[in-house]
């Protein structure tokens, strides 16, 4: 008999989940800087389970002429004009950005990207406004589409906070780390897959064959 493996192409009609979560000077997508951002690509392990499979993460510098807002900055604590944080153009982080998502949705074998994030809307439009400041032409980004994990933690475990979804489904979670990038990111990657995964334990993926009467 013929074992057929996983591939993740099928698990959500061909689109290729990246998990994002940006640090920003304020809420406006439009106006405000966007100052740090990270994405965590999946694949499929042996057992057709997903799980985190590679990391992208920089510091960036404000757009010219961006808005900051003081009370942005206190929350998240982040200097936008240390030169230690080694940020990089907006630009080059986000062609950067796209580069490598391309390539892992390619070996996927995926048709296009699509951005999973806590409060998905909020990330989804920093991104297309980076996007679209620059005018970049190569984006895998579907422009609309998302994965809310706020959505699905709270059907599948009662909670929308980040730090109480990840304690419900016993993912550590270090609050004095949180609202950093790259620890968001991968909190919420480890809470995608955990909820994807439990959904898949629980019967409800792959599908039964539908029975035509």
């Amino acid at each position: 008999m013929t074992i057929t493996k996983p591939a993740l192409k099928d698990r959500f009609r061909g689109y290729f989940p990246v998990i994002i979560d940006v640090e920003t000077a304020g809420f406006n997508a439009n106006t405000d800087a966007l100052l740090e951002i990270a994405a965590v690509t999946l694949k499929l392990d042996e057992n057709g389970d997903v799980v985190p499979h590679t990391t992208f993460h920089e510091h960036v510098q404000p757009f010219e002429g961006a808005n900051i807002e003081q009370a942005a900055i206190d929350f998240n604590g982040i200097d936008p004009f240390c030169a230690l944080r080694g940020a990089l153009d907006e630009n080059t982080v986000f062609k950067n950005l796209c580069q490598h998502v391309r390539k892992y949705q390619k070996e996927a074998d995926c048709q296009r990207s699509v951005i999973v994030a806590h409060n998905a809307s909020f990330d989804q439009g920093f991104v297309n406004a980076a996007i679209t400041r620059h005018d970049i032409k190569r984006t895998p980004f579907h422009p609309f589409v998302s994965f809310d994990t706020t959505s699905l933690s709270a059907l599948a475990l009662g909670q929308t906070v980040l730090i109480k979804a990840c304690q419900a489904a016993g993912i550590p979670f270090n609050q004095s780390e949180a609202h950093s990038a790259l620890y968001d990111t991968e909190r919420t990657a480890e809470l995608f897959c955990f909820i994807v995964n439990r959904y898949k334990s629980l019967g409800g993926w792959p599908l039964p064959n539908l029975i035509e009467n």
